[in-house]
Order: C-alpha cells, then structure tokens, then sequence
C-alpha cells in the first residue's frame, strides 16, 4: 500500500535546485569588487557636463542683464529719484542757466505739478541737441536732499499754453538763448521750500 505523500528523489532535487547568486555577484557571474555599492549611479557625460556648465552661465549672464537694464531704466525715466550726485559734465560751464523760477498748477482731477522754468545759454563753440539735469531738493532735517534725475526741455511756445519739446527738436547753438522747463508730478514732503540745484550732468554734443 502506498502512502498518499510521494518523496521526490534526490536526482529530481538535484536537477531542480540552482545555485543562489551571490550578493555583488552578477547575472553574468563576474563578481564587483569588494565595497563597491549595489546601485552605482549613472556617470555624467563630457557633454552632458559642458551643457551644465552653459546653462549656468547663461543664467548668470541674464541675471545680469536684468539689474543693469533696471538700474538704466529707473535712470533715464523721466522723475528718476537717484540718491547719488552725479559730476557735472564737462561742458556744463558753457550752459549758465538764469532766471530760474518755481511755478506750481492743479489739474481738474486734483493732481498737482510742479514748474521749474529759466533761461539757458549756450556760451561754447558747440551745438548741444540734449541735456539731462539732476534737480537736488534740499530739507532741514540734516538729511542727504532728494535728487531728481531727468531731460530737460526747451519752451516752444506759451501761447494758447506752454509747450514743450526735447533739446534736440531744438538744438542749442553757439551763442543760442532759449527758455527751459523741468516738471515734477511729485516733490519730497521734507524739501525745505528753497529753489533747488541744478546740475547738468549729461550734456551731448554735435
């Protein structure tokens, strides 16, 4: 009488038992070296690498760019407050400025402008077709004064209104008197009430 529970023969299990593969051993059956880790990261390629470094220095550059294109920006606009004093050009002394006046006129939406007008003269031997000023508004609290940075435009007409254009509609030759005007839409609230200083510091010559 047979059992109901068969036993394999030693053949069979032999035949079918394989043998465990080592740890760091592989498929193939060539061993790693001693230590070296079970997952090894894929290396970078020399290319790979190169475009890494382009990358980076492509933002780099245009992190650049964008602050010297704010800083230009916020100088050349029209109202610009810039806290340095700039030098006075070097043909600056050519250009006295006189009858230089405060005027102040509200508009019918309450805004208020503020008008400094004069003369400039242009007593050099070269025509100036443009002129930026810095108009420095002192206070009385000891404090560095506000400085203003903006073109300054010559006075076309003031009939049925005044007019303005850039120097260069107007070119300032040798000799040339014309009138100016420079225009605020808003003055420090601790300027000390005083005409404030004019220097022109960018002046371009033909």
């Amino acid at each position: 009488m047979r059992s109901g529970i068969e036993f394999w023969g030693m053949s069979d299990v032999e035949n079918d038992v394989r043998p465990a593969q080592a740890v760091g051993e592989h498929p193939g059956g060539s061993a790693q070296p001693a230590g070296s880790p079970l997952f090894t990261p894929p290396a970078l390629h020399a290319g790979e690498s190169r475009r890494g470094l382009v990358l980076g220095a492509v933002a780099a550059f245009a992190v650049a760019l964008a602050v010297v294109l704010f800083l230009v920006h916020g100088a050349s606009r029209p109202g610009a407050t810039i806290n340095a004093v700039l030098p006075a050009d070097a043909y600056a002394d050519k250009l006295p400025l006189s009858e230089v006046a405060m005027s102040e006129s509200t508009s019918l939406s309450g805004g208020k402008s503020t008008f400094i007008d004069g003369k400039i003269k242009n007593d050099g031997a070269k025509t100036v077709d443009a002129i930026r000023v810095q108009v420095l508004f002192h206070n009385d609290e000891g404090l560095s004064p506000a400085v203003e940075t903006l073109p300054l435009s010559l006075i076309r007409t003031h009939e049925p209104y005044i007019d303005t254009v850039p120097v260069s509609a107007m070119p300032l030759k040798p000799g040339d008197e014309r009138e100016f005007r420079l225009v605020f839409e808003k003055i420090p609230e601790n300027w000390n009430q005083q005409t404030p200083e004019i220097h022109l510091v960018q002046i371009s010559q033909q």
